[in-house]
């Protein structure tokens, strides 16, 4: 069996990403110079127009904190080594008001747009050029998105969040070039939106969680501003007809009622008076409608209200001009309408590092850069089960290493059709790509994420051989060839070879995701085969896990002595490795149980005992039925391993 050198490999790639600042997204056309400015030899920032000067003041403040001390220039001649935030009516290159063109030389640097926003986000480009030596690398930079919608929505109406936990999240939007803020702030759980003439709807007595926690009038507009400093755009939903009951606990009535519907204007003509949104998502899905005018009512007052809509499709009957935002692969994309993409990219459905995979490869809308149809697209969290504290939204959804793989795709545009779990054949186009955005993102985590959660780990050096299908007639119990003790030895030829640190074998939702194999029968029992290197003998703190639980799941955690409901197993050097001793080992429970442990990168690694030399690593991977116990329980055929030491 050909040797992985792990060890290695994530050696190499650390010292080849430190040969150049690792930039994310990627910009458009970039070219390395030689030469290094240093960051305090630069003595002004200079600027023609006055309304550069916040952005200018930013910059300053930025390398303020990296030692340096430039002066702020209007319109004066520049003395010494300066940067330039200049608009122009026309850039080279660049056909968007997020567009920009940075040149950095030991001259000094020069940073051009059409319009403010395109300042900004070079500057976000300018930042990441920094070395370690605290100096710029000289680069000539074209950029320009291809979506002119990249969103990330936030569900606080299930668990709330605090304001300084979404700041945080918004920083990091900015910082890698998102503009779009999805604010789901009502739910069937609570109605989290303080609305000017109607207390009533955040009493207690409305809320099954998180009780009293709502967001104030004066925190909704310090967090529309906040966007708006960063220019981000601010889309709150107030969810309707559906995920009302918030709203009919409130006011003893349903929307859909005439009174209901009476009331809903009220509260709508409220929120436009306070609050002057652009935006205003209605919601519409999930729910029977009963008042086929309900929703055409909402959106022409809306309309009267000088304010945009966004909708659910597939939902209810919203008309042509409201934005159509995709959840579901059976809505249909039709001429003459817009939409945003958020099919399969709900992050509390996968796990990080399939994230990771699925989302760097996919296309955003089926397209490979924005039309007249397809505006973009939007990351979502929806995390249904409660949560042990509002930290645990950022580490179950693996919330940071998708949203930097979303940042790279919508901003970059392209992809594969389809979606798929797989991260391609060892030197293929498709692993290339992702290897190169691997490395620059592990050089993110390490910079500028060493204190936030970010539950990934480097996997394209990771091989595996897999061997089956082996039909096991149901009995998951029963072993095969793979576990004798001299297979691994005589060389055996896979059925087929795979990457990464979590395989998934078939997804829940296959054949509309892809995983490693081609034809998943029922029945079958396969085996993973892999060698890992250690320079030295010792523990190693590993992930270990069979499962995805799905954060809008009530899945129960496996039984004592079981590592899933599968009787899937994992040996090192032939010495087999006992499951964690769950907390709630096969125990029913709800939305209101918090996920503790379930998972491999949630709960404490494993310490494994890794001899000298080469380990051998097998792992069997046998399933039943594909259809699972309950919907809540579904099947998703899989496992993770990765040495974190």
């Amino acid at each position: 069996m050909k040797p992985v050198f792990l060890f290695s490999i994530l050696l190499i790639a650390t010292t080849v990403g430190a040969q150049q600042p690792s930039l994310l997204p990627m910009p458009s056309e970039i070219q390395w110079k030689e030469g290094k400015l240093l960051i305090k030899s630069i003595r002004s920032i200079q600027i023609q127009d006055t309304s550069l000067l916040q952005l200018a003041n930013q910059l300053k403040e930025h390398m303020k904190g990296l030692g340096a001390n430039p002066a702020i220039q209007i319109g004066k001649p520049t003395n010494g080594l300066s940067i330039q935030l200049q608009k122009q009516q026309q850039v080279n290159k660049v056909n968007s008001t997020e567009g920009y063109q940075l040149s950095v030389s030991v001259q000094g640097i020069k940073l051009t747009s059409v319009a403010d926003t395109g300042i900004y986000y070079g500057i976000q480009t300018l930042k990441q050029l920094m070395n370690t030596d605290l100096s710029f690398q000289a680069a000539e930079i074209f950029d320009q998105p291809a979506f002119s919608w990249r969103g990330y929505m936030v569900d606080v109406g299930r668990n709330y969040q605090s304001i300084e936990l979404l700041k945080a999240q918004i920083d990091r939007m900015a910082q890698y070039k998102l503009n779009t803020f999805h604010f789901h702030v009502t739910e069937d759980i609570a109605w989290r939106l303080e609305v000017e003439g109607f207390p009533e709807l955040t009493a207690d007595s409305t809320m099954l969680r998180d009780v009293g926690m709502y967001y104030s009038i004066a925190e909704i507009k310090e967090l529309m501003r906040y966007c708006e400093a960063r220019y981000i755009r601010f889309v709150m939903e107030i969810d309707m007809p559906g995920h009302s009951a918030a709203f009919e606990r409130a006011t003893g009535v349903s929307m859909q009622s005439e009174k209901g519907t009476e009331l809903v204007k009220k509260i709508l003509g409220s929120v436009a008076k306070t609050y002057s949104p652009n935006y205003l998502h209605i919601g519409g899905d999930e729910v029977k409608i009963t008042h086929t005018k309900f929703l055409p009512e909402i959106t022409r007052f809306l309309d009267s209200l000088g304010i945009q809509h966004l909708g659910w499709s597939p939902g209810g009957n919203i008309p042509t001009s409201t934005i159509h935002q995709l959840w579901m692969t059976d809505a249909p994309i039709e001429k003459g309408k817009q939409y945003l993409d958020s099919r399969h990219l709900y992050l509390n459905h996968m796990d990080p590092h399939e994230a990771v995979v699925t989302i760097f490869h996919r296309q955003i809308g089926d397209r490979i850069s924005a039309d007249g149809t397809m505006l973009g697209g939007i990351i979502c969290v929806w995390n249904d089960r409660r949560l042990v504290n509002e930290n645990y939204h950022l580490l179950l959804n693996g919330v940071y290493p998708a949203m930097l793989a979303f940042a790279e795709r919508s901003w970059r545009g392209g992809g594969l059709e389809k979606w798929t779990t797989v991260i391609g054949a060892k030197a293929s186009d498709e692993f290339n790509a992702f290897e190169n955005f691997e490395k620059r993102l592990m050089a993110h985590k390490g910079k500028y994420f060493s204190r936030d959660v970010f539950p990934y780990w480097a996997q394209s050096g990771y091989q595996w051989k897999l061997f089956g299908p082996y039909t096991n007639e149901g009995e998951i119990g029963r072993g095969f060839e793979p576990e004798s003790t001299g297979f691994i030895n005589s060389n055996p030829k896979p059925s087929v070879e795979a990457v990464g640190g979590t395989i998934i074998l078939r997804h829940w939702w296959a054949p509309v995701i892809t995983g490693h194999i081609k034809v998943p029968m029922e029945n079958t029992t396969w085996y993973a085969a892999s060698r890992i290197y250690a320079s030295n003998a010792g523990y190693r703190n590993c992930w270990i896990g069979f499962s995805n639980y799905s954060r809008s799941m009530n899945t129960r955690a496996p039984a004592i002595g079981a590592w899933d409901e599968r009787g899937s197993k994992i040996w090192i050097n032939h010495k087999i490795i006992e499951p964690p001793h769950w907390k709630r080992a096969g125990k029913s429970v709800s939305a209101e149980t918090p996920l503790t442990d379930e998972d491999y990168y949630y709960r404490q690694p494993s310490p494994i005992y890794f001899k000298k030399g080469w380990n051998d690593v097998l792992i069997k991977l046998p399933v039943g039925s594909f259809k699972g116990t309950d919907w809540q329980n579904p099947v998703k055929w899989m496992f993770s391993f990765m040495v974190l030491d």
